[in-house]
């Protein structure tokens, strides 16, 4: 594939960890896809998982930094890229979890975007973020890619690929179809 595909790879898991704005490109899915790949042969698995550890390492780093910069007062702010419940819910989880949101929300679409943010507009230390970011980054890359070069070249999930990528990103948003269902549920029921 050569590596322009490296460089498209590192480009998306970086906007999408480092952009706030970003929050739904499909990164799950595609750390298992690209280990998938990997597997036959087609990239080095190795240095797939160092770039794209690098990759989300920098942009949750950057996302860090640019809510670092924006301070307390985005949550007054009319954002028209940011949703303000997005923000909210992951500065409550945040405020439960403390650091560990940083490793946990890589697992957790929408939330892997706001979680460095949060930190930034917080007042994490920058070294402490670091730390837990490169824990994150580093289990969040290396178990999708390797789930994928593992897994991925079986017979029953290369027969129904396509559909085990769904089931992914079904899976990798099912946090968020909760929050939102009981969210909208207890709103349901406060209006009764």
């Amino acid at each position: 594939y050569g590596v322009w595909v490296y460089a498209i790879l590192f480009l998306i898991i970086f906007v999408e960890t480092g952009l706030v704005v970003m929050p739904l490109l499909p990164g799950d899915s595609l750390l298992f896809a690209a280990g998938a790949i990997a597997a036959t042969g087609a990239m080095d698995p190795v240095l797939l998982s160092v770039l794209l550890i690098i990759a989300a390492v920098m942009g949750d780093s950057l996302n860090y930094q640019i809510g670092h910069y924006i301070g307390p007062r985005v949550f007054n702010m009319k954002l028209r890229f940011i949703n303000r419940d997005h923000l909210l819910k992951t500065q409550s989880f945040f405020e439960k979890h403390g650091g560990k949101t940083i490793i946990f929300a890589r697992f957790m679409p929408i939330i892997r975007t706001f979680a460095p943010f949060i930190a930034g507009v917080g007042s994490m230390a920058y070294s402490r973020f670091l730390m837990f970011n490169v824990v994150g980054g580093m289990a969040w890359v290396l178990s999708f890619i390797w789930l994928g070069y593992f897994f991925g070249n079986l017979p029953v999930i290369k027969d129904n690929f396509t559909y085990v990528i769904f089931a992914i990103i079904i899976l990798s948003l099912m946090p968020a179809i909760i929050e939102f269902v009981r969210h909208h549920w207890i709103n349901t029921n406060k209006t009764s």
